[in-house]
């Protein structure tokens, strides 16, 4: 199966399962993209098991099995959709909340890492399974970043606050570039047996934290330039799409944060760029391509979450594990979030912001990328399964609900 045929059955499920959503269901696109790979996959296993080796079952699922998951995301798809994300969010108001998005972004994802980290090493060792307090670490520090796309697909499904729609996504858009660190420097500890070291790490995530947001404004204010000497949307769209893919390329070869980088640029370009820059024509089709690019990863994204079950070593005994693992990451987010949501009930009287922030703190494809990155071994396919777990249920359970739980809370308020 050649990767022309392999993308036409993709669209094809993406097309199918689109259509059949919006005529019938009118669920959020992300858990339908997964329970539509879930299905596939599924489907899939059933075919193999029953009909010869060399069928085309077979051949499909080698062929999901050989993909790059973790390269599909972190090297193909992610700079597009954090361009397309950040380009949504209000800037003003993301910076009156800028303290907020930061210490949860930074203090909040290190914090969360060892509270994930050491309660499921207790789990673990109390079901009796083999897993070393460093190993667990690194489930905590892929796992305590929340997922920008799933975030952003959910917090448009909410009825939020302008304060608590910009938290969630201003946060889900920058801890990504922490949290790659973190889970290197974990990676690294876990592997060779070395001590961690704080002050090393922290620096190491300023550095490239710092890097990526100067890279990513400078970025934007070249291509900003650029477009106000001209008037032709066609060049002003590839224009953009040339600063998402260029600051994400270039932030990776100088080794400072690329997701960062290409937050910032999205976010320039998104909020003064856009405005003062670009005629309305203009304006209408860098937006439309943008929503556009957004909507079709985002769908190709969940779909390719949901076949990964594939390549996911399910193992039954692991089902208390499973449990524990998505109690912890729940409990974990509360704790983190809970200081900033009492501020805000107290000073401005927003109604359940803790509730609403943790479980609007999705999680998604790129902690299922980081964990098919490990390297080999018992502790990579523990971790593998216990990650899917998790993302499945944040996915499914916290996507399909998030939005009653907001209408509840607001109706509450009135």
């Amino acid at each position: 199966m050649t990767a022309f045929d392999l993308v036409a059955v993709f669209l094809t499920l993406i097309g199918v399962s689109g259509w059949i959503n919006a005529r019938f269901f009118h669920l959020p696109t992300a858990a339908v993209m997964v329970l539509a790979g879930l299905v596939g996959g599924g489907l899939l296993l059933l075919a193999r098991s029953l009909a010869p080796t060399e069928s085309g079952a077979a051949q499909l699922i080698r062929t999901i099995e050989g993909l790059d998951f973790p390269k599909t995301v972190l090297g193909y798809m992610l700079a597009f959709l954090l361009f397309a994300g950040a380009m949504q969010v209000d800037f003003a108001e993301l910076r009156k909340r800028f303290l907020t998005v930061f210490t949860l972004a930074t203090l909040g994802v290190v914090a969360s890492t060892f509270i994930v980290g050491a309660g499921l090493w207790l789990a673990a060792g109390w079901l009796g399974l083999h897993l070393s307090l460093a190993w667990a670490i690194v489930f905590g520090s892929l796992i305590s970043p929340t997922d920008p796309i799933a975030v952003l697909a959910a917090v448009r499904q909410g009825s939020l606050t302008k304060t608590l729609e910009v938290v969630l996504q201003g946060e889900a858009l920058f801890n990504d570039g922490v949290g790659i660190v973190v889970f290197t420097a974990a990676v690294a500890i876990a592997t060779t047996g070395g001590a961690l070291q704080p002050m090393q790490t922290i620096l190491q995530v300023g550095g490239e934290a710092i890097g990526g947001v100067l890279l990513g404004a400078l970025g934007a204010w070249v291509v900003i330039k650029a477009i106000q000497s001209i008037d032709d949307y066609a060049v002003e769209v590839g224009l953009t799409l040339a600063l998402a893919v260029g600051v994400y390329a270039l932030a990776q070869a100088v080794h400072i944060s690329g997701p960062i980088a290409v937050v910032v640029a999205g976010l320039v370009v998104g909020s003064g760029g856009v405005r003062t820059a670009m005629s309305e024509v203009t304006q209408r089709y860098v937006r439309g391509f943008w929503t556009l690019m957004d909507e079709i990863l985002n769908a190709l994204l969940f779909l390719l979450l949901g076949l990964e079950m594939l390549v996911v070593h399910v193992d039954l005994p692991l089902m208390g594990l499973w449990v524990g693992a998505i109690a912890l990451v729940l409990i974990a987010r509360l704790l983190v979030v809970l200081p900033w949501g009492a501020y805000f009930h107290i000073r401005q009287n927003e109604r359940g912001p803790s509730a609403l922030l943790t479980w609007g703190g999705l999680h998604g494809a790129l902690s299922l990328a980081l964990a098919l990155t490990l390297p080999r071994g018992d502790e990579k396919v523990l971790i593998l399964s216990v990650t899917f777990a998790v993302v499945i249920f944040s996915v499914l359970v916290q996507g399909l609900t998030f939005r009653s739980l907001a209408g509840w809370i607001a109706r509450k308020s009135r």
